[in-house]
């Protein structure tokens, strides 16, 4: 009872106070030690392997309760006979024992129940428990010493890329608002000012420029067109130079879908979801040059003559035939969003005839107004165009009783949405 109440209260003071000083020398063996992986351990105290700490405590226990006086003294055992083997496990209850006697001062005994086999399973957790707990203290004390090394080799890199390191994060950065601010605008449908997306606009394509204008004297520009830069790049160049250009050419993309947002500003129903067709076929036109704007680049990295011809040649081949790969996928989504905007119904259901309309109450279950442009989709459940095609830019299933409406074909980029993820090869 004691013991619960001493690590109930370690446990209480190690939440409320944390180690800044522990902290400061050994960061990960304290990160550890507050998250309760590592049992706190002292600086003296060293870790003994727990069979040692068994028999420690199996020796204390038969000298308090065998009063043995002598640790020198012989060690005998007595072979019990049947009768005494009867007699004893009737009055101890089927209990086996072994006694042990010692010619010592003062002689002991000490009975082994047959509860042993479950003492040394636990005895064996015990054992591998110790043993993670040792390769996890080893492994922080390893961390610890290469952590402030590797801290001093990062700190030297980014000052030698300083200019490259804050470019790229603001660019990046400048993206994902622009990303935020073009879903927000695709939202507010017809609500949306011409005013402000023209403004947004601007801003975008003054963005664009703006970098290019900057590093003009770079080859920054050379992939654009798929021209593989002048010289051979380094490797963190070319990461850059591929980062930049995949970023400013989603920038100027999200400036064609405003301008699509400005024709569709005042469309109701069937021009809105031609809009959502338009913004994906965009998106799968621009993820399609973007799996190309890569390869001049690398294709310059690669074709170094420097590590001979015939091994820069076979580098140069396998990623043009990988590349390849990947085109045909862009290739195909590429066709399926053309195929997409051409095709006249809608493939998830059709126009409802007045008739039907009256019968389902006249009342859109989504919007809960009056129809407008009403569709009957496959489960016959009647809904505004405008709303279902909205629904179905995320799922897939009836807004009513969830049946499987629209067909898994392509993902939709309706909602003007642009992919986040770099295309660095």
């Amino acid at each position: 009872m004691e013991t619960v109440s001493t690590t109930n209260s370690d446990t209480s003071s190690r939440t409320t106070s944390f180690p800044v000083v522990r902290f400061l020398q050994a960061p990960v063996t304290t990160i550890f030690e507050y998250s309760g992986f590592l049992r706190p351990r002292s600086e003296s105290e060293s870790l003994i392997p727990q069979h040692n700490n068994n028999n420690h405590h199996s020796s204390s226990d038969s000298g308090a309760n065998g009063n043995v006086g002598n640790s020198e003294g012989d060690v005998s055992i007595r072979i019990m006979s049947d009768g005494e083997l009867e007699g004893e496990r009737g009055g101890d209850g089927g209990r086996e024992s072994v006694v042990l006697s010692g010619d010592g001062g003062g002689g002991g005994e000490r009975e082994m129940a047959d509860s042993s086999d479950v003492d040394g399973r636990s005895g064996n957790n015990s054992d591998s428990s110790n043993q993670q707990r040792y390769d996890l203290q080893q492994v922080s004390r390893w961390i610890e010493q290469i952590l402030p090394f590797s801290l001093l080799l990062i700190v030297v890199f980014i000052r030698q890329h300083l200019q490259g390191f804050f470019v790229t994060i603001y660019v990046t950065a400048f993206m994902y608002k622009s990303n935020d601010i073009l879903r927000k605008q695709t939202a507010l449908k017809g609500e949306r000012r011409l005013s402000v997306l023209i403004g947004y606009s601007i801003i975008f394509m003054l963005h664009v420029v703006g970098v290019y204008w900057w590093y003009q004297n770079d080859d920054l520009s050379y992939p654009l067109f798929m021209v593989p830069p002048k010289t051979i790049p380094p490797f963190w160049h070319a990461i850059f130079i591929i980062i930049v250009n995949d970023t400013m050419v989603r920038q100027a993309a999200m400036t064609l879908k405003l301008v699509l947002l400005m024709y569709y500003k005042n469309g109701r129903g069937h021009n809105f979801r031609r809009q959502g067709q338009m913004l994906t076929l965009v998106e799968y036109a621009l993820l399609l040059y973007r799996a190309f704007l890569p390869a001049p680049v690398w294709y310059r990295f690669f074709l170094n003559k420097e590590y001979g011809s015939l091994f820069s040649s076979l580098i140069t081949g396998l990623y043009l035939t990988f590349k390849l790969t990947s085109v045909v996928v862009k290739v195909g989504s590429f066709y399926s969003a053309l195929k997409a905007l051409s095709r006249k119904e809608m493939h998830y259901g059709s126009h409802a005839t007045p008739e039907q309309v009256s019968e389902a109450g006249d009342m859109c279950a989504i919007c809960q107004e009056k129809m407008q442009a009403p569709i009957l989709l496959c489960c016959n459940h009647i809904f505004c165009e405008d709303c279902v095609s909205e629904w179905f830019e995320r799922e897939r299933t009836c807004p009513l009783c969830r049946a499987l409406v629209r067909p898994a074909d392509i993902r939709s980029f309706g909602d003007g949405s642009t992919s986040l993820f770099f295309q660095l090869f």
